[in-house]
C-alpha cells in the first residue's frame, strides 16, 4: 500500500506509451472544471513579498463566507493532498481508522504508511468505538456516492461519545453547496472538513485548498505545514474568486456534465455514478476500451482495484464531446 498511486492527469506518460505530443491529447482523466475561470489581477506585492498576514486574513474571511462556516475561519493549505499526509498525526500511532470506500486512495496510503490499522468499510453502520478517526469523501470519488447531512451529523455526535474524529472530504462539493455539511457541523469539536479550490474554479495548478475545523486542530495543521505554506498569489486569487458570483461557473459545469453523459450514452456506455465534474462507467472490457481511447489520444482514468471501471472527466467544449464520441463509436469489442 506504500507504492505511489497513479492518478489522473498523466498525459506525458500516456504520450510516451501511445505516441503523440502531450498537446495532441484530450485529457478526460481528471475531475477538474475544463473551463478555467479568468485569473483576477494579482498585485506585484503578492509576487514580491512573502505572504503577509493581511493576505492570509483576506483569504480566510472570503473562505468563511463562501463555505458558510460561521465564526470559524478556514485554514488555507497548499492543496488538500498536503493535509491528507498530516491526518495520521491527529490520532495515536496504531489507532484504528475507518475509510468509506472505495474512494480516493491517498487516504489509505497515508494511514498505512504511518502504521495505523485500517478498515475499509462500505456503510456508516460499520463504524464503532474501535475507530479513532473516520474518513468520508462526500460526494465520493469515483462513484459519486453521497450521504445526507443528517446522517453525517448523527455519526459525528455518535463518535463524539468516544472522542472519535470525523473527516469529511468535500473536494467535489462546490457545484452543489446545499449538500455541504459545513454550515451544520462547522462548530463540532470532532469534525474536520477538507475543501478543494482548484477543481471547481479550474485552477488545480494553483495548489490550494482549505481546512475547516476547530481552532486547536487548525493550529496543529498550521504548525505542521510551517510558515508561508500557501503562496501570496494563491491567497490573492482565493480572496477574489471566493467573493465572486459563481452562478455562471455552476451553470457551465452543469451543461458540460450533461453533454458528457449524453456522449457516453450515445457511445453505448453504462454510467454507474459520478459527480458534476466526472462520470463513472462500468464496462466489462474497461482495460481494452482504455487502451483504444489512448490510441485515439484520449486519456481517461482507470482503476487497479476496479478493473471494470473507467472515469471520464468533462471536455471543454462540443468539439471535445464529438472527438470522444467518434472514438467510442470506433471501438470494436
Amino acid at each position: 500500500m506504500n507504492a505511489p498511486i497513479v492518478h489522473g492527469g498523466g498525459i506525458t506518460a500516456a504520450a510516451l506509451l501511445y505516441g503523440g505530443q502531450p498537446e495532441d491529447w484530450l485529457d478526460l482523466s481528471t475531475g477538474i472544471n475544463p473551463q478555467p475561470v479568468a485569473v483576477p489581477e494579482i498585485s506585484v506585492r503578492a509576487w514580491h513579498r512573502l505572504p503577509d498576514a493581511y493576505l492570509v486574513a483576506a483569504a480566510r474571511e472570503a473562505a468563511r463566507d463562501y463555505y458558510r462556516s460561521g465564526t470559524m475561519l478556514p485554514l488555507p493549505v497548499p492543496g488538500t493532498q498536503s493535509v491528507i499526509q498530516l491526518l495520521p498525526r491527529l490520532v495515536r500511532v496504531g489507532a484504528r481508522i475507518a475509510i468509506l470506500g472505495p474512494t480516493y486512495g491517498e487516504y489509505q496510503r497515508a494511514f498505512a504508511s504511518s502504521g495505523h490499522a485500517i478498515d475499509m468499510v462500505v456503510s456508516l453502520e460499520e463504524i464503532d468505538q474501535r475507530h479513532a478517526l473516520v474518513v468520508v469523501v462526500n460526494p465520493n470519488n469515483p462513484d459519486g456516492r453521497t450521504f445526507e447531512i443528517a446522517r453525517l451529523s448523527a455519526l459525528a455526535k455518535r463518535m463524539a461519545t468516544w472522542n472519535g474524529v470525523l473527516v469529511v472530504d468535500e473536494a467535489f462539493g462546490d457545484a452543489e453547496p446545499q449538500n455541504s455539511i459545513v454550515p451544520e457541523l462547522a462548530g463540532s469539536a470532532n469534525v474536520v472538513v477538507f475543501r478543494s479550490f482548484g477543481k471547481f474554479f479550474g485552477l488545480a495548478g494553483l495548489r490550494l485548498g482549505f481546512v475547516i475545523a476547530p481552532p486547536e486542530v487548525l493550529d496543529r495543521f498550521e504548525g505542521w505545514l510551517g510558515p508561508w505554506a500557501v503562496s501570496g498569489p494563491a491567497l490573492s486569487v482565493a480572496a477574489s474568486l471566493l467573493r465572486s458570483d459563481t452562478t455562471a461557473i455552476r451553470q457551465a459545469i452543469t451543461e458540460r456534465s450533461l453533454a458528457l453523459r449524453r456522449t457516453l450514452e450515445a457511445g453505448g456506455l453504462k454510467i454507474a455514478g459520478g459527480t458534476s465534474l466526472f462520470s463513472l462507467v462500468d464496462h466489462e472490457a474497461a482495460g481494452r476500451l482504455h487502451a483504444h481511447l489512448c490510441r485515439s489520444r484520449i486519456l481517461v482514468r482507470k482503476f487497479d482495484y476496479a478493473p471494470d471501471w473507467l472515469r471520464f472527466g468533462l471536455a471543454a467544449d462540443a468539439a471535445g464531446d464529438a472527438r470522444l464520441l467518434e472514438a467510442l463509436q470506433s471501438y470494436d469489442a
